[in-house]
């Protein structure tokens, strides 16, 4: 079996990372799918308020809070985790940067793209047809991208049907790239 070498890889590898830097925007800008995630509090001018008032720095907070497991076990606690509310909390400083983000998201697609390639190199021969290198490198990416954010909804309510949705189109488009391109990164 022929090997893949890596640095042949690099159009596909910058093809994926640009193709799913926007098909993220399409995703949360233009299709439905995200627009039930996030929900604007009832009041959020007096919300803002009573949070301006006590200088929490920027971090993420729980409610109730427990240090320990015997402080989680306490009396107080489960009275409070009762009474409620129960949830967490995400602060940072100033407006977002949206330059940043975006460029630390496509640094993501990247990287990802880079490690699938790699993965790629390991397991499908060079001059490979496209639906072997599609298989592998479409799996590894839904993988990948569906994976990671099971536990935010595991312990967080994260709404997971959008972003496994997302994994899976992320995933699909990766191994369509690469299997289109595979034969002639891999000098077939």
């Amino acid at each position: 079996m022929a090997e893949t070498a890596l640095t042949s890889l690099w159009l596909p590898i910058l093809l994926s990372s640009v193709a799913l830097f926007f098909l993220s925007f399409l995703a949360w800008m233009v299709l439905p799918h995200h627009k039930a995630d996030w929900r604007g509090l009832p009041d959020e001018r007096a919300f803002g308020d009573a949070l301006a008032g006590l200088n929490l720095p920027p971090g993420n907070y729980a409610f109730p809070h427990f240090k320990t497991s015997e402080e989680m076990k306490s009396r107080e606690f489960q009275e409070r985790q009762q009474r409620g509310p129960n949830g967490t909390l995400q602060l940072w400083n100033g407006p977002c940067n949206m330059g940043k983000n975006l460029a630390c998201q496509f640094l993501f697609f990247l990287a990802t793209s880079f490690c699938l390639a790699y993965l790629a190199t390991l397991g499908v021969p060079a001059g490979a047809e496209f639906m072997p290198v599609f298989r592998f490198v479409g799996t590894a990416g839904i993988l990948t991208y569906t994976a990671a954010s099971v536990p935010g909804s595991i312990w967080f309510n994260l709404r997971l049907c959008g972003y496994l949705v997302d994994g899976l189109l992320y995933g699909l488009a990766t191994g369509v790239i690469f299997a289109m391109l595979w034969p002639v990164a891999a000098g077939a």
